[in-house]
C-alpha cells in the first residue's frame, strides 16, 4: 500500500477560512531558496529541481526499501522585510522563498545523494538541481487556515490571521509564513485552487 501523507499527516487537514491551532511534527524536506515572484524563471527552474529528485527517491524506496508513497504536494515557506508585503500591499518582488516537497522520514542523507547522481546522470538534468538541499524544518505549534481561490486572494485571510486570531490566542508569529499547494496551478483554475495557509507562533511571554 501507498502511505498518502495528505490523509495521514494532522498538519495537512484544514477547513476553508476556518483558522485552527496545531502542532505540527518536525517533518524532513527537499528544499530550494530564491528570491522574487512566483512563476518568474528562478521560481520555476527551481519546482523542476525539486520534482525529479522527489520521484527518485520514491522509487528508490519502492524498491529497495519496499516502501511505497504518493509524492506529497509542494509546498513554499515565504518571508520578506515587511510582512504587509504578504497581506495589504502584495509586492512580490520583494518576497523571499524556500520551496519544498516532504520527504518520509525514512529517506536518509545517503539515498539522497544516490538519487541527486541519478538525476545528474539523465539527459539535461535540471539547472538548479545542485540548489537543492534535504533538511528537516521545525514548526511547532502553528495556526492554519485552508484558502480556496487564487493565490492574489490570500491577503484578507492572512490580515486576519496576522492581526486578529494569533494576537485574540495570546500568540505571536515566530517563523516563516508556509504555504501547501493542495492543486496544480498549471491544470486548476484560480478560482479552484486550494492551498493550506500555515504560521508558526509561539504564547506571548509576559516581560
Amino acid at each position: 500500500m501507498k502511505v498518502d501523507f495528505k490523509k495521514t499527516l494532522a498538519a495537512y487537514k484544514a477547513k476553508k477560512n476556518v483558522l485552527s491551532i496545531v502542532d505540527v511534527p518536525p517533518l524532513s524536506y527537499l528544499m530550494i531558496d530564491g528570491h522574487g515572484a512566483p512563476a518568474e524563471a528562478g521560481h520555476l527552474e527551481a519546482i523542476q529541481a525539486l520534482y525529479p529528485l522527489a520521484y527518485t527517491l520514491k522509487f528508490m524506496s519502492k524498491i529497495d526499501l519496499e516502501k511505497d508513497y504518493v509524492v506529497p504536494p509542494l509546498e513554499g515557506l515565504w518571508w520578506a522585510e515587511d510582512m504587509e508585503s504578504f497581506t495589504t500591499k502584495r509586492d512580490k518582488s520583494k518576497w523571499d522563498w524556500t520551496m519544498m516537497i516532504l520527504t518520509p522520514e525514512w529517506i536518509t542523507v545517503e539515498m539522497f545523494a544516490i538519487a541527486k547522481e541519478k538525476v545528474i546522470a539523465k539527459k539535461s538534468p535540471p539547472k538548479k538541481l545542485d540548489d537543492v538541499r534535504l533538511a528537516v524544518l521545525e514548526e511547532g505549534t502553528c495556526v492554519q487556515t485552508l484558502h480556496i481561490g487564487s493565490y492574489d486572494d490570500e491577503g484578507p485571510i492572512l490580515e486576519k490571521m496576522h492581526s486578529e486570531f494569533i494576537p485574540e490566542n495570546g500568540l505571536e508569529m515566530t517563523a516563516k509564513h508556509h504555504e501547501i499547494y493542495f492543486s496544480d496551478f498549471r491544470k486548476v483554475a484560480p478560482d479552484k485552487l486550494k492551498t493550506l495557509l500555515r504560521q508558526p507562533v509561539q504564547k506571548v511571554t509576559d516581560n
